[in-house]
């Protein structure tokens, strides 16, 4: 291992679990991570977009379409909340995704500081798991976790809060092993009934996603 801040260990576990493609609106708030990604540049494109909305629909866009979580980076406050719309559909619609927020430093945590939240409370009843991450040492395995929690059981998205002062922290620790995304194979069976319905059907209609429409429980 070799010395790295905190914002370089999280886009090198981001790299390590095969995310290519990012969407974020940039804000102060993750600017080392900002940084981390230009230098990373040539294996994580970085689309910048002018709302989080649409950063949020973008990512949520391209987890459905690939079943690897989307990546969404957005500052904290009003850049969170405006991401929440996206998250709420890749909530419903159980497609993986990863939103990272920035934070407010450590120290000010809980002292109402400038567009402070408490995000654990905000996003819980729209995503999976909500974790912050207060030691930059724990990054890899708190981001292997988020990768495991978003496509496992019944996919979904997970918030992750990024304080600012903790980006800068630099530690050495070694990177987490990646994990793979399960990627079940349809069978020649099943290509065959599909092929058969669109052909006899009058109007077909196909719906494409992750949804599992009779589960109750989330895993």
């Amino acid at each position: 291992t070799e010395s790295r801040t905190g914002a370089q260990i999280l886009v090198d576990q981001l790299r390590i679990h095969g995310s290519d493609l990012a969407f974020c609106v940039p804000g102060e708030s993750f600017l080392a991570v900002l940084n981390a990604l230009y230098d990373a540049r040539e294996e994580i494109r970085l689309i910048t977009c002018r709302h989080e909305a649409n950063a949020a629909n973008m990512a949520e866009a391209h987890g459905k379409l690939t079943g690897r979580p989307g990546i969404c980076l957005v500052t904290r406050g009003p850049g969170a909340a405006h991401a929440s719309v996206g998250l709420h559909t890749a909530f419903q619609d159980s497609t993986p995704l990863l939103l990272f927020i920035g934070q407010v430093q450590r120290e000010a945590l809980g002292r109402e500081a400038f567009q402070e939240m408490d995000y654990r409370h905000f996003f819980s009843e729209m995503s999976k798991w909500v974790c912050e991450i207060h030691d930059a040492a724990r990054i890899p395995e708190l981001l292997s976790q988020a990768f495991h929690v978003a496509t496992t059981g019944r996919p979904g998205p997970v918030v992750i809060t990024l304080p600012q002062d903790m980006l800068l922290d630099v530690c050495d620790v070694p990177d987490a092993r990646c994990y793979q995304v399960p990627q079940p194979a349809p069978t020649t069976e099943n290509i065959g009934r599909i092929a058969e319905l669109l052909q006899t059907s009058r109007k077909p209609l196909v719906v494409v996603g992750g949804s599992r429409w009779s589960e109750q429980v989330r895993a």
